[in-house]
Parts: structure tokens; sequence; C-alpha cells
């Protein structure tokens, strides 16, 4: 194909369509090289199949949920806001809703909707789908030339790697967009799952299954708190998931073991006056056994293992819990400590954490700073953030700015 100007989309993601919905906006054309038969694999699983496409909030809340590297997105993320994106998908027919957290999903709750929005907007604006593995990108005296397949050689005006990260696998994301940018010259961060379950060195199975709605979460290094929060967290056989352990998986780095955590399991009490409920509750069951005094403060499930933490004979009449054991109770509630051995792989894995330097990236436009004519969209940058549909914002904002700013190249070069 010569297709010179063209500007190529590897990648047929949420950032790959919207990047080339931006190229075309702009003036110029696209053609999206996609390896699945059809795009957007990924995107239609998100949000459990609904797709949190953003959150309703100002640019400068995006950027303080971004964890690593939010400076470089200030540019990106006032070009194309919150607003905009749900902007474009209603204008696109896609009603959208403003949930809990600010999150926005579509009114249907179908995460297709979204795909079918982008697809169209893609393909009513003269968009051309290649359905094909891009293999490498062809670059000469510093400047990024086009792409090859199995076919050959495809020469653009301009190339937007849009490939995403290793999250899901099953979907297409393998990672072929991090050799691609190292061939160009590019720096890649190192690669880890992000936003994750957490296994842990603890016993969780008697507690599988059971969801906490509201409790803190706390991670250490050594002895410093590096994040706490509050919110959902769910027992699984293998240790803990939930949207507060995937939020908190984003902090650890490196050795896992090194970090502790720490689940709050009565947040909206202080230590005294989780003291006077626990007076009360084991006063009323005085004539029961101690391991059956706590169901109601705690979910059955939970009664067992508490008991064990505390230290406390089961059997011993809940009347004469002393008030060291007392104490060592609301140490297990208030500090209930697990020790984490790994994160889960890539397969549970939402987002990348790492991807190409975005020191070596302009970050108005998303293009190399290694070789021109190259671009930059979505997962496949050394950024993330929390849940909450921050990340895909990063991936809108991001191919937005690259998709402008390609389009303008092939103009100005046509």
């Amino acid at each position: 194909m010569n297709s010179e100007n063209s500007v190529a989309v590897v990648g047929g993601g949420a950032a790959g369509l919207m990047a080339a919905a931006a190229v075309l906006r702009y003036g110029a054309d696209a053609v999206i090289y996609e390896r699945n038969a059809l795009p957007g694999k990924k995107l239609r699983i998100t949000g459990k199949g609904r797709c949190n496409v953003t959150n309703n909030c100002p640019p400068e809340e995006i950027l303080k949920n971004v964890i690593r590297n939010p400076k470089f997105l200030y540019s990106a993320v006032y070009g194309f806001t919150p607003a905009d994106v749900m902007e474009f998908f209603e204008d696109a027919g896609v009603p959208l809703k403003t949930e809990r957290g600010r999150r926005v999903f579509p009114v249907s709750d179908k995460a297709s909707d979204i795909v079918k929005a982008l697809e169209n907007t893609v393909l009513s604006g003269g968009g051309t789908f290649v359905h094909s593995r891009v293999k490498s990108l062809i670059i000469e005296d510093g400047a990024c030339l086009g792409v090859r397949d199995g076919d050959g050689e495809h020469r653009h005006s301009a190339v937007i790697l849009a490939t995403g990260g290793l999250s899901y696998p099953s979907t297409g994301s393998v990672g072929d967009g991090y050799e691609m940018a190292k061939s160009a010259g590019h720096t890649v961060t190192e690669l880890c799952p992000s936003l994750v379950p957490i296994v842990c060195r603890e016993d969780t199975s008697p507690m599988m299954g059971l969801s906490l709605k509201n409790v803190a979460l706390s991670v250490f290094s050594g002895a410093r708190c590096i994040s706490r929060e509050q919110g959902e967290l769910l027992f699984t056989h293998f240790g803990i998931s939930g949207p507060l352990v995937l939020s908190a998986s984003a902090h650890m780095q490196g050795d896992i073991s090194a970090f502790t955590l720490e689940i709050d399991l009565k947040p909206a009490l202080d230590e005294a006056e989780l003291d006077r409920r626990l007076i009360g509750d084991l006063e009323k069951y005085r004539a029961k056994d101690f391991v059956n005094s706590l169901s109601d403060l705690l979910p059955q499930k939970l009664c067992g293992d508490i008991v064990k933490r505390s230290g406390i004979d089961p059997r011993k009449k809940s009347g004469e819990v002393s008030r060291g054991e007392r104490r060592a109770l609301l140490e297990a509630l208030k500090h209930y400590r697990l020790t984490p051995s790994a994160l889960r792989s890539f397969d549970e894995a939402i987002i990348t954490r790492g991807g190409v330097s975005t020191k070596e990236v302009s970050p108005a436009t998303m293009m190399s700073k290694k070789a021109e004519g190259l671009y930059f969209a979505g997962e496949i940058l050394d950024v993330d953030a929390y849940t909450g549909g921050y990340n895909l914002q990063i991936a809108w904002s991001t191919a937005a700015a690259a998709g402008r700013s390609a389009a303008a190249r092939t103009l100005e070069n046509s």
C-alpha cells in the first residue's frame, strides 16, 4: 500500500480509534492497522462490559489521579477534557450517565456502544481498517516513514503507535509496540501489571467471596504509610481484590514482600468509640462463648479469623474477656494486617505500569523526540492512573493530541 499522504494508526483499541477519529476530524486520511477481526476488543470488556468512559470532573482532578508522570499529561488533558470526551460520545449517539464517584458510563451499560460509536466515526469520516499485524516501523534518517506487515512495506506521512500494554493479552495486547518504539531509539521503562489483585501469604480462603463495603486499606513500605484509601474490598482464595486493592497495587513496585497491607475494618469509629462498642457487645453476649459474640459487628465469614488474630480463647465466656484481651481484639479490627507475596499476572491487570519514557515524547503533540513523524497514544506510554475512568481519559486525551498533530504534519507535507 502506498498511502504517503495518510496517517497510519497501529492498534484499533481505545487510543487508536480516537486517534484515527482526530486525524480525520483535522482533515487528513487515516489507516488503522488492527490485528484482531474486530476493533476495540479490550474496550468491549472494560468496566465489566459497561465501559467507564471517563470521570466527570475538571481536568485538574484527572491529573491528581494520575500516578506516574502527571505533568507530562497537562497539555493533552486540557486539550481534550472529560467534558470534551462526553460531548464526543453523546454527539456520536451514545447517551451517558454519571454514577457514584463521578464515573461515566453509557446509559445502555454496554461497552460495545462506545466501540460502535468510535468505529462509525472513523468509517463515516473516510478512515480505512486494515486487518493485519504490523511487524516493524520503517525508520530512515531519523524519521518514521511507515510500517511493515505480512504484505510488505506501507509508506505513510506519520505513524501513531497505539498498541496498548501487556494487560489482558488475550485481547491482543502482547507488547509489540514496545519493541517498535525501541527500534526507533526509545527507552521503555520497566513493565509491570498494575490495578491488579494482590496475592497474600495468609490463608484467606475461609473468607473467599466476602465483600467488605466500607473499609480502609493502607499500604506500608517499611514503617511509612504510602497509601490509604477507603472503599470496597473482596477476599479471594489467593488474597484480596476489589477497587481498593486495585488502586493499592499501583503503589507497589519492586520487591512486593517489602510491603505490608493493613485493613481498618471499622474506619468510621476511632479506637475509643470502637472500644465502647466492644464493651457493649461483650456485655450483651456475656453468657455466650466469645466466638459467638462478634456477629453484630462483623460478617460471619470474618469472625473466626478475627478471633484467631485476637489470641482470645474462642470458648471463653464473653463476660470474662479482660481489658488486655479486648485491647488485642481492637488491634485486630483496626489493624488487620496482610503480607503480600505477589501481584496477580497481566492476565488480570487492568493496565500496564511502565512504557515508553515520557522524557522522549513531546507532551504537546505526542510526537517522538527520537524519530520525526512517530507518535504515541494510550497505554504504551509510561503514564497510569487510579480506577474510575482516569486511564481511559488518558487514552482519549493522548490520542486526540497525537491525531491532531499527525494530521497537521500530513497536511503541511502534502
